[in-house]
């Protein structure tokens, strides 16, 4: 079986959050070799989310767990779900998983909107209990465009990763091997990240 990517390719004119630094590539022929500068934002594409993004303190991009991100995940399809993403649209799903990916209708689009699905309070509680240590989801952001950061403070802060603007567009609901790896940049809140998976069943 074939590994599915499901990173956003990194782009200028690609979709970015507002306020956020489209991504600038230049490159030059320095003779016998090619090369070139990028300027972006830590939070450009898929990208996973450091605690100290929002805490301030806690884990940096380089010093977040790896066994978060490597392993069986559960992929749920909610792409009929409109709006906030809260704890009924969960139940029974998780399936005893400790990283989950949220499939959502933002899948394939590539034009921001500020009512992209995202996750309620509740939800995010409910994947808490439940023990999840990554959770990723296919929209710009896993809280809403007119948020307080309660969800991702809430996540963090009991160390559960974020991957954010996944590309599930060609992935179906079930069980996957998962590897997300952000680049180890020392110190810093996130990092863009390239995230395989591997269908199980």
């Amino acid at each position: 079986m074939n590994w599915l990517d499901v990173t956003r390719p990194l782009a200028p004119g690609m979709l970015v959050y507002p306020g956020d630094v489209q991504p600038i590539f230049s490159q030059k022929d320095a003779g016998n070799y090619l090369i070139s500068d990028l300027h972006l934002s830590s939070h450009t594409g898929t990208h996973i989310d450091a605690p100290v993004h929002y805490l301030k303190t806690g884990d940096t991009i380089d010093t977040i767990p790896l066994q978060n991100l490597i392993g069986t995940c559960n992929v749920i399809d909610l792409g009929r779900v409109n709006g906030l993403i809260t704890k009924k649209h969960l139940l029974d799903k998780l399936e005893g998983n400790k990283r989950i990916l949220l499939k959502t209708s933002f899948s394939g689009k590539n034009t921001f909107i500020e009512d992209y699905p995202s996750l309620s309070l509740d939800a995010a509680e409910y994947l808490i209990s439940w023990g999840v240590s990554c959770v990723g989801i296919d929209s710009p952001s896993i809280e809403s465009f007119e948020c307080d950061g309660s969800v991702h403070r809430c996540l963090l802060g009991c160390n559960c990763i974020i991957i954010e603007l996944l590309d599930l567009s060609g992935v179906s609901e079930g069980a996957y091997e998962m590897i997300a790896l952000p680049l180890r940049l020392t110190g810093l809140d996130g990092s863009p990240a390239r995230v395989i998976l591997k269908k199980i069943r």
